[in-house]
């Protein structure tokens, strides 16, 4: 079996295919996440599954390996809500998806030597009415920090949460 690497820096992503019992080696890799202009929230995350992917690949010597590189996103209302850049960018991405739907979207991308295949899978979210003071408790757990969306619904994110789908 050829070997497989994970291009990323995601706790959850190294925990998650620890669970399913996958041997992987990690790689540090460094991409540019700025949306390119015009660019729809599906083809942005996908676009950095497969750059994570690839940059990845590039870093590894063995031919046969495969190298898995992933990326999630929070789209509200076609608008891709990223990782919050501080305190008040993080309360202000919880204040719109309070009370509100929208779309987590998460691509990944296993790339080898001859091809890179990339599968896109969407979540419609709902939240129930969050209050600032529990956003500021939110932040203040850092749990929001390096989030898209500034929340991690398999975390303490979730007891925002009053529906899910797909």
């Amino acid at each position: 079996m050829p070997a497989l690497f994970l291009a990323s820096a995601s706790p959850r992503r190294r925990e998650l295919l620890t669970q399913i019992g996958v041997p992987f080696s990690l790689l540090s890799v460094s991409i540019d996440e700025t949306p390119h202009r015009a660019e729809t929230p599906d083809a942005y995350v996908q676009r950095l599954a497969r750059e994570k992917a690839l940059a990845g690949l590039a870093l590894v010597s063995d031919r046969s390996a495969c190298v898995l590189g992933a990326d999630t996103t929070v789209v509200l209302d076609g608008r891709i809500l990223g990782k919050p850049a501080d305190r008040a960018d993080a309360l202000a991405m919880l204040q719109v998806l309070s009370g509100r739907e929208h779309q987590v979207m998460t691509a990944v991308a296993l790339a080898n030597e001859t091809d890179c295949a990339v599968r896109l899978v969407a979540s419609q979210v709902r939240f129930r009415a969050i209050t600032p003071v529990e956003a500021e408790r939110y932040w203040s757990s850092g749990e929001p920090k390096d989030k898209a969306g500034s929340y991690a619904i398999q975390g303490l994110g979730a007891v925002f949460v009053s529906g899910l789908q797909g």
